[in-house]
């Protein structure tokens, strides 16, 4: 559904994208992960056909040009910076939207009223939209992206400065596309987000892709082992013995098999009293693979 090749896209001698290639198949939700100024929002223009690359191939849906009118209306694009008019109404926005996108009569109508009902503003869609909270715009914006039926859905940082309950109904929101088998195209900082939403991830830094994989298997191969800490109630006299390092009845190891590694020590005498298992996520492979040195 979309397939971009070797993109590159530089400004002076910036390069911003530097040789990306990834596919994203009909339905998947995928993740594209990065440090501010890796390079995600400007892939995502790339292939809305904001902007053209300097180098590379892109299709959706087969089509080779997103600037072409028809290959723009299979696309829902909800940006990090919110596309919306404060002096208009929560309805009025999402009906210049769907009449930008070629909608009208009563196709227009029963559009507008799903997206605001999608987006939890049925009863706020008179207001005007300077009167909205964050999470209200954000999830306003994604009404505007999705008033036209989409097929392909571009999320750049949906949930950028929202509260809880926002940010738990645009999440519930990205699950029912998915349902629909809509292809989903999700940009994030937040790792708990792409674990529970992406069925891929690439995380990019400088411009390129570093890993491109299932979470699962980003983990099993950057996340190193988990990290057990236990309380033992008879630590040994010889801590030799002992699989990681011996702090008083402390105990710190880390292991591939934490669980495992308990009931052996317990089998040898060392019942652990309390402990502690911190297992690899993604954002433990995100700090491995581009660092945890300070971004602005």
């Amino acid at each position: 559904m979309i397939q971009a090749k070797d993109l590159r896209k530089a400004y002076g001698t910036l390069v911003a994208v530097d040789g990306v290639s990834f596919e994203v198949r009909q339905g998947e939700t995928f993740g594209l992960l990065g440090p501010n100024g890796a390079g995600k929002t400007t892939i995502i223009h790339l292939l809305a056909g904001a902007l053209r690359p300097d180098a590379g191939t892109i299709f959706i849906n087969g089509a080779s040009d997103p600037t072409h009118r028809e290959v723009r209306r299979q696309i829902g694009f909800a940006p990090q910076a919110l596309a919306l008019y404060d002096n208009l109404s929560g309805q009025e926005n999402v009906t210049f939207f769907g009449k930008m996108y070629g909608l009208n009569g009563a196709r227009l109508k029963e559009r507008t009223a799903w997206a605001l009902e999608l987006a939890g503003l049925t009863e706020r869609r008179d207001d005007r939209v300077h009167a909205y909270s964050g999470g209200m715009k954000r999830r306003l914006n994604l009404a505007c992206a999705l008033v036209h039926d989409p097929a392909v859905v571009f999320l750049d940082e949906p949930t950028a400065g929202v509260d809880p309950q926002s940010r738990n109904h645009l999440f519930e929101n990205v699950e029912g596309l998915a349902r629909q088998g809509r292809t989903i195209l999700y940009t994030t900082h937040y790792m708990e987000e792409a674990q529970r939403l992406c069925n891929r991830v690439a995380i990019m830094d400088h411009g390129k892709i570093l890993a491109l994989d299932t979470v699962d298997r980003l983990i099993a191969q950057y996340g190193g082992q988990s990290v057990v800490e236990a309380e033992l109630e008879n630590p040994p006299a010889e801590p030799a013995a002992l699989p990681g390092q011996l702090d008083g009845t402390r105990l710190r190891f880390e292991t591939d098999r934490p669980l495992e590694t308990l009931v052996e020590l317990a089998a040898r005498g060392m019942k652990a009293t309390t402990f502690r298992v911190d297992r690899p996520d993604l954002e433990k492979v995100f700090l491995t693979l581009t660092g945890r040195r300070l971004r602005d």
